[in-house]
């Protein structure tokens, strides 16, 4: 074939533009975690799905998570009130020791009076429901409204208040902040996620007039844990700045009572393997292992192993896709020394989850 048998380059949208890596780098296959692992962060509820759980078939789940070596599952999309027994039942009291789910709290409750009675009263519901801990979502700072129409952001009095009374009750928060970065940023050429927020225009918090800036969500997030030292907190999502490591680690030395999760991130930590990597070393009994996959699979379970086991170089973090979600960008593994392996996997996440 001739240049000239092929379209002119002028007509090829951008859009359509999805380059296959000719890079001829090793693939090394890694089925089992080199021990067993706890995934921090997944949804096995009905919150995110329409009403309908996240998984039709638990015992194939649980079959999966034997043949993949994942001990338990912490399931973020218990709720409160109804919400939160119907998810312990099906999960946690259906197969002991295998799933731990967490409770949230409705911050929209804040506009009204006495709304910090209501959310403290709402936690000890869950508690005596078998909420194992508490999640709190990025709408407490982005959507979340007080009777005067202002944004209630996560270093609110109030929330410092019901959150430190979850710490009260041994509850760990997991907390996940604000959104990616480029997220905050203006719609234009320059921007990295932009295939990603043309799918998903209601992602886009540029808005200065509506929204935070992502510095100011990220310091009332540092805020809110430095003013609740006896609750343990979890910062998702390499602690809601993974393009910013130097922030998540100045956190992580300020507040003993901080850690992290890595879910939903390989995306931005691969992109940055010795960073991250030499941030773990630092902090070894403070990062979580998450996969934010849901519903969790076999194939997703094994590419996490492999980010995290090997020295692979230029692979596709998101292999199911043409154009991959998070960024048009390959990543490279972690090769964490295999001593860090059990804590990050295991060892850390019982001590924070009370296992």
């Amino acid at each position: 074939m001739t240049r000239d048998d092929q379209f002119d380059l002028a007509d090829l949208r951008l859009v359509d533009w999805a380059p296959r890596s000719q890079l001829r780098a090793r693939v090394t296959d890694v089925s089992r975690p080199a021990v067993p692992v706890v995934d921090v962060h997944n949804h096995l509820g009905r919150w995110q799905s329409g009403g309908v759980w996240m998984v039709d078939d638990v015992r194939a789940l649980v079959a999966s998570m034997d043949d993949c070596g994942v001990e338990t599952i912490v399931n973020l999309d218990g709720r409160w009130g109804d919400e939160v027994t119907a998810n312990v039942e099906r999960y946690d009291r259906a197969h002991p020791d295998r799933f731990v789910t967490f409770c949230h709290v409705d911050w929209s409750r804040l506009a009204e009076p006495g709304g910090v009675a209501q959310l403290t009263a709402s936690l000890d519901d869950s508690v005596a429901r078998g909420a194992r801990g508490v999640k709190v979502w990025k709408d407490l700072g982005l959507w979340v409204r007080d009777a005067d129409g202002r944004t209630i952001l996560p270093d609110d009095p109030r929330v410092i208040e019901v959150l430190a009374h979850a710490g009260s009750l041994g509850l760990p928060v997991l907390i996940h902040t604000a959104d990616p970065i480029a997220f905050f940023e203006p719609l234009d050429r320059h921007n990295e996620r932009l295939d990603e927020l043309a799918g998903m225009p209601d992602w886009w918090f540029g808005d200065r007039d509506r929204y935070p800036s992502f510095d100011r969500l990220l310091d009332a997030h540092a805020a809110l844990v430095l003013a609740c030292p006896d609750t343990r907190f979890i910062g998702a999502h390499a602690g809601c700045a993974a393009e910013d490591l130097d922030r998540v680690e100045r956190l992580l030395t300020a507040a003993p009572n901080y850690t992290i999760d890595t879910a939903g991130r390989m995306a931005e930590l691969g992109r940055q393997p010795r960073r991250f990597a030499r941030l773990v070393d630092a902090h070894p009994e403070r990062v979580l292992f998450g996969t934010d996959c849901y519903p969790p699979t076999t194939e997703q379970y094994r590419l996490h192993y492999r980010f995290f086991e090997t020295d692979d170089e230029g692979f596709a973090y998101d292999p199911d896709d043409e154009i991959p979600g998070q960024g048009r960008w390959d990543v490279s593994a972690l090769a964490l020394d295999p001593k860090l392996l059990e804590a990050v996997y295991r060892g850390n996440a019982r001590r924070v989850l009370g296992l």
